[in-house]
């Protein structure tokens, strides 16, 4: 072999060098990108879940809401009651304290 061949030899197999470290760099650059994508995705999956999720419990949190309130009512108005009959318990027991004095009296 002569020495034009040799260098020629040697120019195709430096091009096949670059050639072939550019296709892996390529390669792995490829992956790196599909890589970052997915969890880049994944991350994404996952706020989009806990926004669902803090909407869910906020709407939860609004009707527990309303439904105390409904019961604070009924307590208000169960209180009232209470009130009204304790009231009427104690004129009653007047009356009736007035009534056995009354009767002890007039005998």
């Amino acid at each position: 072999m002569d020495q034009t061949t040799v260098s020629y030899i040697v120019a195709a197999g430096s091009i096949c060098g670059i050639i072939s470290a550019y296709w892996g760099y390529s390669r792995g650059a490829k992956k790196d990108t599909y890589s970052a994508g997915a969890k880049t995705g994944e991350q994404q999956a996952d706020i989009t879940y806990i926004k669902q999720r803090t909407d869910d419990i906020l709407l939860e949190q609004r009707d527990t809401n309303r439904k105390l309130e409904g019961h604070s009512t009924q307590l208000s108005d169960h209180a009232v009651a209470i009130a009204r009959i304790d009231e009427s318990t104690k004129s009653a027991h007047l009356r009736l304290n007035q009534l056995c004095n009354e009767k002890g009296n007039g005998q």
